[in-house]
């Protein structure tokens, strides 16, 4: 079965750090553009950072310096690690896989562009 399941999603203090996880089944992530996007609540949808082999990783501005994407080849699974947290970061976060094989691109950003989704892992950054 083709599909995607986030997890380690929690409740930190501002300026600590986590890692979630997405494990990937019935593909191999390393054959796709791989995304992460968040949704605060009462919010649309946003990117903020995407991977594919042999490319640099892309992150959004408001990410970029605290949040590092990654993969694991042999468990199959991507990973976001989020330091220095700010509470504006608190939100459900995805990983999503892309409609089209061939790398990520700048459209990479985009949820539309995207069509396979996790069930999303909530985040909450609070004192």
């Amino acid at each position: 079965q083709v599909q995607l399941l986030e997890s380690g999603g929690d409740s930190v203090q501002p300026g600590g750090a986590l890692t979630i996880s997405c494990a990937a089944t019935g593909f191999t992530l390393y054959d796709r553009c791989m995304g992460w996007f968040r949704q605060a609540p009462g919010g649309q949808r946003e990117g903020i950072a995407n991977i594919a082999y042999g490319q640099n990783p892309r992150y959004a501005k408001s990410v970029e310096g605290r949040f590092t994407v990654s993969e694991d080849s042999a468990k199959n699974t991507l990973y976001l690690q989020m330091n220095n947290l700010k509470p504006e970061d608190t939100g459900m976060y995805f990983c999503a896989r892309d409609k089209y094989a061939g790398g990520c691109g700048t459209w990479a950003f985009q949820d539309y562009m995207f069509n396979l989704w996790g069930q999303g892992t909530q985040v909450t950054v609070s004192s």
